[in-house]
């Protein structure tokens, strides 16, 4: 199997539609023993979901702009795994002035910059101290080459977690450690319903993308995550995985 014996931490499962649910359902079919992550009032939500997988995996609490959290994070880990190959990073989060461009102020913009950008490099230095012997990070995003309609500040965010990314590669090469990400087309998450008008993308996509896409598929992501944390991919860093029908590929 893909994953036989690996140790994985899933942050970001809130639904089972979600791609973070379907990573941790096909880690699980592939052999990974997998930890969830979550926190505050999100965590009976998490805990519930969590049953629906083929092994109901514990959930450590988590909360990414908590210092006290992340310092606490591998003992946390410790108490159900001894050590992790790999961490999914499935969090993004804006409050709602966010997504007026030009009328948003800097506490929604640094808001959705901490949660959603900067919560990639914490995340991954709160494990790095489970990860010795190396391993993977692997996060999720929506191509941020572009200035999408209704994405306004999300957006910026995500251009930042893309460029994080690449920093976080060159800085764990040498620790035997890849960091990567898949753009993925839109799904129908938690996240996506918070976006007004994110029924934009979803007409737009399904017309246009060279393979078709279907908004409630999450798996296609979901198996390239999984790809990403095996060790099929040993000498690949600071890539970003497009899983979008071939959307980001044609032009109007």
């Amino acid at each position: 199997m893909l994953l036989e014996g690996k140790k994985l931490l899933v942050t970001g499962v809130l639904m089972d539609s979600s791609i973070a649910f379907h990573v941790a359902r096909l880690a699980q079919e592939e052999g990974a023993e997998v930890v969830l992550t979550s926190f505050g009032r999100t965590m009976k939500i998490t805990t519930a979901i969590a049953r629906r997988l083929p092994v109901a995996p514990p959930v450590v609490e988590l909360d990414v702009t908590s210092d006290d959290d992340l310092a606490a994070l591998a003992d946390r880990v410790r108490e159900h795994v001894p050590h992790l190959d790999g961490v999914v990073h499935s969090i993004g989060f804006a409050p709602q002035g966010a997504f007026d461009f030009m009328a948003a102020g800097w506490d929604d913009v640094s808001t959705a910059l901490h949660v959603s950008a900067y919560s990639l490099a914490s995340l991954t230095k709160a494990a790095m101290p489970l990860m010795g012997e190396g391993g993977s990070v692997v996060g999720l995003t929506f191509d941020a080459r572009y200035a999408w309609p209704v994405y306004d500040w999300m957006g910026v965010a995500k251009a930042a977690f893309e460029s994080t990314s690449r920093y976080l590669a060159r800085d764990l090469g040498p620790k035997g450690m890849r960091c990567n990400i898949v753009a993925a087309g839109p799904i129908r998450t938690t996240a996506a319903k918070s976006i007004p008008g994110f029924e934009r993308f979803e007409e737009a996509w399904g017309s246009r993308a060279p393979l078709g896409w279907d908004v409630n598929d999450a798996e296609p992501a979901a198996r390239a995550c999984v790809a990403l944390l095996s060790d099929w991919f040993p000498a690949t860093t600071g890539e970003m995985v497009h899983v979008d029908g071939g959307f980001h590929a044609v032009g109007v």
